[in-house]
């Protein structure tokens, strides 16, 4: 399923969970609180199956309902910024996606609920404390796949039988990526691969992280949860400057 998708049927939860008892509190609107680690741009797909699954549930913006946007722009210190900024406006709910901002969300604030469209190992990286019993005020839907590391660099290695050099794009700020990132190492080193792993902490760390792993590299793994799932034009430059395969 894809993200866009978990946001629509999250709509649901967003919903049913805490708006519906906190709007008899207050004479304001119910208000959502959303972090989307990108730009309104790139990820108006998501934002628009979201209100349109709202719409579907009788929830209206502007009408029934008001949604406060706010946007990392693939700048990962901007997450806890966000998360403080909900808290004082006293959201009703918080709605976001990837590890970090939910991270950023909880530290924030212990008491609005936090739901998440997609995070990766939410146990392994502390988001909750059990997938069935998630407790405290964070729940959400879990993306974990580190295990399936070695699968996934057999079946780069077929598709590059020469296959010998791996680069690796990193984010070191996020705990999920380093699980998953750690899981391609061991499997890689099994495999006899030489691997480079190159950090990219905010979006304008693609461009020369493209340019030095052209020459170390025949393939690069990205990690699911990175900053430039969130800036496609920064990662589309530099993929159509090389001959580089990606996977992930």
């Amino acid at each position: 399923m894809r993200r866009r998708e978990f946001i629509a049927v999250l709509g649901g939860a967003v919903v049913a969970w805490p708006l519906a008892a906190r709007a008899q509190q207050s004479a304001k609107l119910p208000t959502i609180g959303f972090m989307g680690s990108g730009t309104a741009t790139t990820q108006r797909q998501w934002t628009a199956a979201f209100v349109r699954r709202l719409g579907e549930l009788g929830w209206v913006e502007g009408r029934t309902i008001a949604i406060e946007y706010r946007w990392a722009e693939g700048r990962s210190e901007r997450f806890a910024e966000i998360a403080a900024e909900f808290a004082r406006l006293k959201v009703d709910v918080i709605l976001t996606h990837n590890t970090p901002p939910v991270l950023a969300a909880k530290q924030a604030t212990s008491t609005i609920p936090i739901v998440f469209a997609t995070a990766g190992d939410p146990i392994g990286t502390g988001v909750v404390t059990s997938l069935a019993r998630p407790g405290g005020n964070v729940t959400g839907l879990s993306s974990q796949q580190p295990d399936t590391a070695s699968k996934r660099l057999e079946l780069l290695r077929e598709i590059i039988p020469s296959l010998h050099q791996l680069a690796i794009l990193a984010d070191a700020g996020n705990p999920y990526t380093a699980l998953d990132v750690g899981e391609i190492k061991r499997a890689a080193s099994t495999l006899g691969l030489e691997v480079s792993t190159f950090d990219i902490r905010q979006a304008k760390d693609i461009g020369p992280a493209f340019e030095a792993l052209k020459i170390r590299a025949q393939a690069v793994y990205v990690p699911r949860e990175i900053t430039w799932r969130d800036n496609s034009s920064h990662a589309a430059r530099p993929r159509r400057r090389g001959d580089i395969d990606e996977h992930s």
